[in-house]
């Protein structure tokens, strides 16, 4: 053999298995960086905030929908929501200004504003709650404090309508004096309860208000009544005087018009007038019992027995 032949025969081919090996080794090489990739791309929503840490801090928060991606292992992904909630406050007894107590039941609608602050100053939306909790209950305790017991549960006297603003008002400026990153939208008085000891006094106390209201109604009702009685008999009265008047108008005129009448008719006639009234006063005079005694020469004896003349 020559050297050449040596040579040939003494290098070895690589094994197919090693091939194979690399190619597999690749693949999964990229499958793990796949799913690496895709395990750590994340979707933002509509009316939330992501909130990205590494190695526990804040390093940067995304408000706008869409895709985003963490780096893997060392950065973490917290949301945070952007619309309006609502939180129950917890039920607290207050103290009015007249010394009475009242079991106060709120609930307030919130939302965060800057996430940035909320995290760096509340930490966690409970904690957010918590502060925005007590600052609710200061202020309404602080406004209830300055009325009496009856101008808060008497719907006729109450404030409460501009008390749940002055309320929202001023636990919006406590949030933002505290750097907290969120906002009261409305703060309301849900309920107002009494002490059980205090109960069946205010209900006595209510009911003879309303029979107070009920009775003072009722007289002025009578009041009314009368009122309207004496003007309609006042008004009868002026309607009988001049329809008395009237017709007493109406009368004279007629007799005055009768007398024209038989003064005109006398002066046509008056031989016939005069003998018109002769009998006319017969009819008054004289009846079946009716006893008469006249001159011969009088006017009825000259008709009663005809002599005219």
């Amino acid at each position: 053999m020559t050297d050449q032949n040596v040579i040939n025969i003494n290098e070895k081919k690589p094994p197919e298995w090693k091939k194979y090996t690399k190619a597999g080794l690749f693949l999964i090489i990229l499958f793990v960086l796949f799913l690496t990739l895709i395990t750590n791309l994340f979707i933002v929503k509509e009316g939330e905030y992501k909130v990205i840490r590494q190695f526990g801090e804040v390093i940067d928060f995304i408000p706008t929908p869409g895709l985003a991606y963490k780096i893997p292992f060392i950065q973490t992904v917290e949301t945070l929501p952007k619309y309006q909630m609502v939180f129950e406050v917890q039920k607290e007894e207050i103290n009015t200004k007249d010394k009475k107590r009242m079991t106060i039941d709120n609930y307030a609608v919130w939302q965060i504003e800057d996430p940035k602050k909320m995290i760096s100053n509340a930490r966690s939306v409970v904690n957010a709650e918590t502060k925005m909790g007590e600052f609710i209950f200061s202020v309404v305790r602080a406004e209830l404090g300055q009325l009496n017991y009856d101008e808060i549960i008497n719907d006729e006297k109450s404030s409460r309508g501009s008390l749940n603003d002055r309320v929202t008002e001023r636990v919006n400026d406590l949030l933002k004096e505290a750097n907290y990153g969120i906002s009261v939208t409305d703060v309301r008085i849900k309920r107002i309860d009494l002490p059980s000891e205090n109960e069946q006094s205010v209900f006595t106390r209510m009911v003879s208000e309303r029979e107070s209201t009920a009775q003072q109604y009722l007289s002025m009702g009578d009041a009314e009544k009368n009122r309207l009685i004496a003007n309609t008999d006042r008004e009868v009265t002026e309607l009988l005087a001049k329809a008395k008047a009237d017709a007493e108008l109406i009368r004279s005129e007629g007799e005055a018009q009768a007398a024209r009448v038989y003064n005109e008719t006398y002066s046509q006639d008056q031989v016939f007038y005069d003998l018109y009234r002769t009998l006319e006063s017969y009819k008054k005079t004289i009846n079946g019992e009716t006893v008469i005694i006249i001159p011969s020469d009088s006017p009825y004896a000259r008709i009663l027995t005809g002599n005219l003349d």
